[in-house]
């Protein structure tokens, strides 16, 4: 069972990585600014296949590879946890690689063409805009944090059979495998953590949905649907994962308090079907988001090209622009919000939950 899982993460990164030059606007190629008019440029295309073809073909190699090793070597659990971990990694590196060798090759192409250099570059915003934004408000976070506190009260007035060891992590069979002396804190401190990843989902939709909203001035309709729907998607697919995450903690809980209280087929379903969902939803999520609005033509006037913010992207991937109020931007490669890292607040935001986090679970 182990290997199953350790395979269908793999392989749903996999999926994802050979995927991503497809799902990013069209005007952004690895991470660089490309005007309307030459995104159909056959080098850029050819660039795009080349990168799918590299990662899908490595992935397929060592998809095998672990598969057929697992099969035959009948590796023990810590052998197959140790390969099984460094097979994301090893398909995360080979995809960043030639991410970086493409960035490369196009931020040389567009300067050696020059494209947009004779163009005006202009920015647009649209007040009414805002009016179409359809993100979950706050208060919608507010439900599974209630759960949680529910289940926390329940675990206090359950506190006296409780057992002696607290589990405090679950193998891939659904059976705890690591504990913890009993005590008031180490009871609940599962729920606690649960409580600040709630928190950082609520604050996250919030940050989000206060960031600006970029539109192109050559394909404004496109970039207005596109807007739209990452913003909706992301704050759905952060409520529906607070949400399942929140009952399969909540099914942890419940399992320790009543030792027994279900059988060991249903606590080894239970965390398989959760994984299938979350992995499922991001599949579905980037197909909605990186497919939204690429189907409208462009807007594009004679001589005028989008402002260019490569000058704010570090290699593509990190965001500066300390002139920008926005904690929250589109991603330039992948599908998503990544940081504004000029923005200070973005560090309380992400850091505060993880420093919280390992707090309790080292601390408590």
């Amino acid at each position: 069972m182990e290997m199953t899982i350790l395979f269908i993460i793999s392989f749903f990164l996999a999926i994802m990585e050979t995927a991503i030059p497809y799902l990013i606007k069209r005007t952004v190629v690895f991470g660089v600014t490309i005007p309307d008019e030459n995104t159909r440029d056959r080098r850029l295309l050819g660039f795009k296949k080349q990168y799918s073809i590299i990662v899908s073909c490595f992935s397929l190699v060592v998809l095998v590879g672990f598969w057929v090793w697992g099969m035959q070597a009948n590796p023990v659990d810590g052998q197959l946890f140790l390969v099984g971990i460094a097979l994301p990694f090893a398909i995360m590196f080979v995809s960043l690689a030639c991410y970086v060798y493409f960035h490369a090759r196009t931020s040389q192409l567009k300067r050696a063409e020059k494209w947009g250099e004779d163009s005006r570059q202009v920015k647009i915003s649209d007040l009414s805009v805002r009016s179409q934004d359809e993100m979950l408000p706050w208060y919608m976070y507010l439900f599974p944090m209630l759960v949680t506190l529910g289940v926390i009260i329940y675990t206090v007035l359950q506190y006296p059979s409780l057992p002696d060891q607290i589990p405090t992590h679950w193998g891939p069979n659904g059976q705890p495998d690591a504990f913890t002396p009993k005590s008031p804190a180490s009871a609940i401190s599962t729920l606690l953590i649960l409580l600040v990843m709630q928190a950082m989902f609520l604050m996250i939709n919030e940050t989000t949905k206060r960031s600006g909203i970029k539109l192109s001035a050559t394909r404004t309709t496109a970039s207005r649907i596109r807007q739209l729907t990452l913003r909706k998607y992301t704050s759905w697919f952060m409520f529906i994962t607070s949400i399942l995450i929140t009952m399969l903690f909540s099914f942890l809980q419940l399992s320790t308090i009543h030792e027994g209280m279900f059988g060991e087929g249903v606590m080894l379903i239970v965390p398989f079907v959760f994984l299938l969902v979350v992995l499922g939803g991001t599949v579905v999520f980037a197909v909605k988001v990186g497919r939204a609005g690429e189907d409208i033509g462009s807007e594009s006037v004679a001589g005028m090209a989008d402002f260019d913010e490569d000058q704010y992207w570090k290699g593509g991937l990190f965001y500066f622009n300390k002139n920008d109020p926005s904690i929250f931007v589109e991603k330039r490669f992948g599908v998503g919000m990544t940081l504004n890292f000029a923005n200070p607040k973005g560090y309380l935001l992400v850091l505060g939950p993880i420093v919280l986090i390992l707090v309790v679970s080292f601390v408590i």
